[in-house]
């Protein structure tokens, strides 16, 4: 009978192999333990849900807008009229606080999307209503401290630094956005 030191094939002893395979087993059980932890890191189903949100356009007329919701913030989706796009491509980015282009903010001229927050300080401008203060450039009035934003969420009066942020969207269909 041989011992347990003994050598087996190759050159290695039996006392190798039972370190070598009780090492295996223990770091794949490790990892089976582990699983349920990093797995629960995971986002949850409803947060994951959140993360985008598509949009029918159809239904908005010009000159209309509307607010809905993406991962807890309002989101402007304004309609523009022909003036509208018209006063915000005329003006120079050279003459605002956060200097931006108006093409640089839409994909589409006639549709403006924006996050609804106020880069002061975080409140809901106003304007998205038609009985809504648009503030002294035809946007959105932030009547907390009196940010004036144009008609293309830029900051252009007021203590707030930056313009009103665009999310990240996509045209997926002539009259449908993803947005996020």
């Amino acid at each position: 009978m041989a011992s347990a030191s003994s050598t087996v094939h190759g050159g290695g002893t039996r006392r190798d192999f039972l370190y070598v395979a009780t090492g295996a087993f223990a770091g794949l059980g490790g990892v089976l333990a582990s699983w349920p932890l990093i797995n629960s890191m995971s986002p949850a189903a409803d947060v994951r849900a959140l993360a985008s949100t598509e949009l029918d356009l159809s239904p908005v007329a010009e000159g209309q807008s509307i607010t809905v919701k993406w991962r807890g913030k309002p989101v402007f989706v304004r309609h523009r009229t022909g003036a509208e796009i018209k006063t915000a491509q005329d003006t120079s980015p050279a003459e605002l606080k956060d200097p931006q282009g108006d093409d640089t903010r839409v994909q589409k001229p006639e549709w403006l999307i924006l996050v609804g927050v106020c880069t002061h300080l975080g409140c809901v401008p106003l304007g998205q209503k038609a009985s809504d203060p648009k503030g002294d450039f035809g946007g959105w009035f932030c009547p907390c401290h009196g940010s004036h934003y144009d008609t293309s969420g830029r900051i252009r009066k007021g203590p707030a630094p930056k313009n009103l942020e665009v999310p990240p969207y996509e045209f997926v269909a002539d009259h449908q956005i993803k947005i996020g």
